[in-house]
């Protein structure tokens, strides 16, 4: 039963975790020690801690030990707990790998279909532009007290799109220009 419980949860957390690793820490906390009691809240804390210091994505790390000291917890053998974190980590991963699929699918499928092209072509500016966006809300007096950020992010731009620079070297120029003028 506690397979089945565990699994659940995580697929819940996966399916709903916008926002990342940390975003998925509440929910998380919420479920596995509030609601389930699987682990103690300061079990939890040290588990975010140690999961912070290792590497990988801060959810999938709790994920993997929280399967892990459930199942210890409850009485069960080292063999059975490390099925456990498999069970959980692959719950927590299960929903995005099979979002990622189906849009992949539908691309692949889709993608020859005059509307759709269009559609394609219409979201790349707006990439484009939030990622503008981005670059130039960095750019205020408190952060930047000129205004060379932008002028870089332009021509890497235009060094991408108009003269199809690989952007490996384009990241590479534009380290050089940071160390120069920063």
């Amino acid at each position: 039963m506690i397979f089945y419980q565990l699994f659940w949860v995580f697929i819940k957390i996966g399916t709903f975790g916008f926002g990342g690793g940390y975003a998925m820490l509440s929910l998380i906390q919420e479920e596995v020690v509030d609601h389930h009691q699987w682990i103690s809240k300061s079990e939890f804390t040290n588990l975010v801690a140690v999961s912070q210091m290792t590497p990988g994505p801060i959810g999938i790390n709790t994920a993997t030990y929280v399967g892990y000291a459930a199942l210890i917890n409850e009485g069960y053998p080292v063999y059975i707990a490390v099925l456990g974190s498999a069970l959980t980590t692959i719950a927590l991963c299960l929903p995005a790998f099979l979002m990622i699929g189906l849009i992949s699918y539908f691309y692949f499928k889709f993608r020859s279909n005059k509307f759709f092209a269009y559609a394609i072509s219409g979201i790349k500016p707006l990439g484009i532009s939030l990622i503008a966006l981005a670059a130039l809300s960095l750019t205020n007096k408190e952060s930047f007290p000129d205004y060379l950020s932008p002028v870089l992010f332009i021509a890497a731009l235009v060094c991408s799109i108009r003269f199809k620079v690989h952007p490996i070297l384009i990241l590479f120029g534009a380290a050089l220009l940071g160390i120069l003028f920063y």
